[in-house]
């Protein structure tokens, strides 16, 4: 019985990518699509988003229990 291969969409241009040790790229399908990832990253285009606290400069510091 052959081995099921798990397909999954790329996640830079949306098409089919074959989740397999044959895949180099994967979870991208291709080489290209890895390399736009990549710059987009060291370009800073992906960011985490964060929350800014307001910080009271005369609240008492917090004390961990």
């Amino acid at each position: 019985m052959p081995a099921k291969v798990t397909k999954v969409r790329c996640p830079q241009c949306g098409g089919e990518s074959l989740w397999s040790p044959e895949n180099k790229f994967r979870p991208f399908c291709s080489e290209r699509c890895k390399l736009i990832d990549l710059g987009a990253w060291a370009s800073e285009s992906y960011r985490v988003p964060v929350q800014e606290e307001s910080v009271d400069p005369l609240a008492e510091p917090h004390k961990p229990e």
